[in-house]
């Protein structure tokens, strides 16, 4: 299989949890992750705006799909730490865009940010996750 079919496989090969969100990919490669999600009423907080927690499922997910791009066939990830700086809210009917960068990219452990943005570009979130690597598919 050559890289691109790879790539190609993981970022088709979505989590049920991203697909519940409408997370949808625009770009995938080992150097960055785009992933664009519609704010629907649904994912409102208190305030009427997108809730924390759907930014950080969504750059959750770009993380952890830019991390299989960059590990071995039968290996797995998982996030064992996240922060997340909330800048500016993402207003119903908006789209989400995240996008992942490596800060670290090791044979154990992988850092990555995540920038969120909003329709008019403002950076609405900046989430930074470590990625632990497993020997198993779990």
């Amino acid at each position: 299989m050559n890289q691109d079919s790879r790539i190609d496989r993981i970022a088709s090969a979505q989590p049920e949890f991203a697909e519940l969100l409408g997370i949808r990919v625009v770009s995938a490669a080992p150097d960055q992750v785009v992933l664009e999600m519609e704010v629907t009423p649904q994912m409102a907080n208190r305030n009427g705006v997108l809730h924390g927690g759907a930014i950080m499922g969504l750059a959750d997910n770009a993380g952890g799909t830019a991390t299989f791009l960059n590990i071995a066939e039968g290996r797995s990830t998982t996030t064992v730490e996240s922060k997340t700086n909330f800048l500016r809210p993402i207003r119903i009917g908006e789209t989400a865009r995240a996008t992942c960068e490596p800060l670290h990219r090791g044979r154990t452990i992988q850092i990555w940010q995540t920038t969120v943005t909003r329709a008019d570009g403002q950076v609405a979130a900046i989430v930074t996750q470590t990625q632990m690597i497993l020997d198993w598919k779990g």
